[in-house]
């Protein structure tokens, strides 16, 4: 069975300079048997009500602006599943959540970017499901329960956000030995919260994680975390660092 990921997929630049955390992916792709399909929840699809994507072939989104015109070019041309995307909608329909399909929606760069990586062939088809993000953690441990059993069929499942996401303080002259103070305790107290399975604590992060606010002035960035771990199983890191001193690149498996 395969396990749910949380990856955090840093700035839209991964992808053309992809530091210590391209090989950690490459790895970790490696490792695992090849999916039948993939799955994300990304931080940059933020909607009022669950969507999922339907198109059979959702093009490459380039939702940024400011970088090289290399990036731009860059294509990610993985089919769509619009026969997985209508199980998906079942299943969290049966879990009594509203869910429908959006047929247009392209691949944005929390998906695309870390994807490149993992499995550049783009020959696995691939479903994004949109994240509510004002409807907090325990949603998105919902969401992740309810589509667990796509592990057992073969369905790689990603949350793609980040472990910490403040831009407005990011060093960005700052060398991958740097690491923020206040990034750094925020990011290690979620890890011990996780290895300790404190679903209460978890979830009710911004009062309890030092630096919470500061970490993420928004939580869009973190909240896919809560799907990797609502639907998989045993915690364990697969790659930790940081990059621009306060931007969080960890990578997390559950099961």
């Amino acid at each position: 069975m395969l396990p749910s990921l949380f990856i955090s997929h840093g700035s839209p630049m991964l992808a053309l300079q992809p530091g210590a955390s391209g090989p950690a992916l490459q790895r970790l792709a490696a490792e695992l048997p090849r999916p039948k399909a993939i799955v994300v929840v990304s931080a940059h699809w933020e909607s009022p009500q669950l969507l999922v994507s339907g198109s059979t072939a959702p093009e490459t989104w380039h939702d940024f602006g400011g970088f090289p015109r290399e990036l731009f070019a860059v294509q990610y041309p993985a089919p769509g599943d619009p026969q997985l995307a209508s199980e998906i909608v079942e299943l969290l329909h049966a879990d009594g959540l509203a869910a429908s399909i959006d047929e247009r929606r392209p691949f944005d760069h929390g998906t695309w970017v870390p994807l490149s990586l993992m499995y550049p062939a783009a020959d696995i088809p691939v479903v994004q499901v949109s994240l509510p993000s004002r409807m907090g953690p325990a949603l998105q441990t919902r969401v992740g329960h309810a589509l667990a059993s796509l592990r057992e069929q073969g369905v790689l499942l990603i949350g793609s956000g980040s472990i910490t996401h403040n831009l407005g303080e990011l060093d960005w002259r700052a060398g991958p030995e740097t690491i923020t103070p206040w990034a750094l305790e925020f990011r290690n107290w979620v890890v011990d919260r996780l290895a300790a399975n404190d679903d209460a604590a978890l979830h009710d992060y911004r009062r309890q994680a030092p630096h919470a606010v500061r970490s993420h002035p928004s939580d869009e960035h973190l909240l896919p975390l809560y799907f990797a771990r609502g639907a998989g199983a045993d915690f364990s890191v697969a790659h930790q660092g940081f990059t621009l001193g306060a931007l969080g690149m960890d990578i997390y498996r559950f099961g």
